[in-house]
């Protein structure tokens, strides 16, 4: 399926065509893992601490630097994509504008370190996270919700190699 997948650098210094095919690659991946059977557009923007905790802030009066942040468009049943979106889809573009995401590049290196994985695997883990909260998922609690959304995580990522260290 083909995807409009927008994504924008904040520092030019970043931009990097290895990171850029890994954010489509995860994008996809979790989109058919989710049975999304539309085409979709999603903004993707790769910044820093600075960038993201500005964000952060604006949008959710965070003062504070986050690793990934999603905003989506529509909300939709964790696990239950609709059968027909039909009525969401951009009558320009036939494309289901699912929703925007910020990753910050500065925080998934230190958490890489952290926790011992490659950068690979943090960024690509992020990203498979973001798109599943723009599908609904979330992790408000530390109950069913969240055991739900890593399951997810870690069954997409296995899917496509992107393993913890």
């Amino acid at each position: 399926m083909k995807h409009r997948i927008l994504v924008r650098y904040a520092n030019r210094s970043d931009k990097n065509p290895a990171l850029t095919i890994l954010l489509y690659r995860c994008i996809s991946a979790a989109l058919d893992a989710e049975g999304v059977n539309v085409p979709c557009e999603i903004n993707v923007l790769v910044t820093d601490d600075q960038g993201i905790r500005v964000i952060n802030n604006a949008t959710r009066g965070v003062d504070s630097a986050t690793d990934v942040l999603s905003f989506p468009m529509f909300q939709f049943e964790p696990g239950n994509f609709p059968d027909d979106v039909k009525d969401l889809v951009d009558p320009q573009t036939d494309l289901l504008p699912l929703g925007d995401m910020a990753i910050s590049l500065e925080r998934a290196r230190d958490q890489a370190k952290r926790f011992g994985n490659t950068i690979k695997r943090e960024i690509g883990y992020l990203t498979i996270h973001s798109i599943l909260h723009l599908l609904g998922y979330d992790h408000l609690d530390e109950g069913e919700m969240k055991r739900q959304m890593r399951t997810r995580e870690e069954i997409i990522a296995a899917k496509i190699c992107i393993t913890r260290a």
